[in-house]
């Protein structure tokens, strides 16, 4: 068996190796189930909170620790997150699930699951490079509107946002103007992004 990895140049950890030969576990159903899970994630990784839910709906499904699984599933995201950014093909990802210790079967269905979604991983990714920007700074500050021509915004709260974001070669500000409930939106979203973060990190 081959020992060369294509995802990383680095050699794959202990808990790496242990997590992924923990899924030769999980019968046939299940894995596949788990792998649906986790190609969805992939797939739309804005949805972390659902992510969460599903695990903990399947760790009590199967009678295994909830918090086990995240680990297990952390480390399982790993392999093809790191085969989108260096651009494997399903051979080479099937080949490193394999020498991580996961049973043929399993690599295949992985991989095959890999090659059917390739150009939605591949989208993703992109997507995500293009939007992300580095956050420098930001400043706050709340205000309540005094008087206005539309007497309904009167009395309102709102919070005004300036966001210094790292383009590359320069910083650019951002300015925001948010109501309370806009604002609890944007930080639910900041939340979940940094969960999905947190998972991929």
């Amino acid at each position: 068996m081959s020992s060369t990895f294509h995802f990383t140049a680095e050699t794959p950890s202990d808990a790496l190796f242990s997590d992924i030969q923990t899924l030769n576990k999980f019968g046939d159903e299940p894995f596949a189930e788990l792998v649906t899970i986790v190609f969805a994630f992939l797939l739309e990784p804005s949805k972390s909170s659902r992510l969460l839910s599903q695990l903990d709906e399947f760790a009590e499904q199967q009678g295994v620790s909830s918090t086990a699984l995240r680990g297990v599933v952390k480390s399982l995201l790993t392999v093809p997150y790191s085969a989108v950014r260096k651009n494997m093909t399903p051979v080479h990802l099937k080949e490193d699930l394999v020498n991580l210790g996961l049973s043929e079967e399993k690599s295949s269905h992985l991989s095959d699951k890999w090659k059917s979604n390739l150009v939605g991983l591949s989208r993703t990714a992109a997507g995500q490079s293009l939007m992300v920007n580095q956050l420098v700074d930001m400043e706050w500050k709340f205000g309540v509107t005094a008087a206005s021509s539309e007497l309904q915004t009167v009395g309102s709260t709102f919070l005004q946002m300036k966001l210094v974001v790292n383009k590359g070669n320069s910083t650019e500000n951002v300015y925001m103007e948010l109501s309370l409930p806009q604002f609890y939106s944007f930080l639910h979203e900041m939340e979940k992004a940094k969960a999905s973060l947190e998972y991929l990190s």
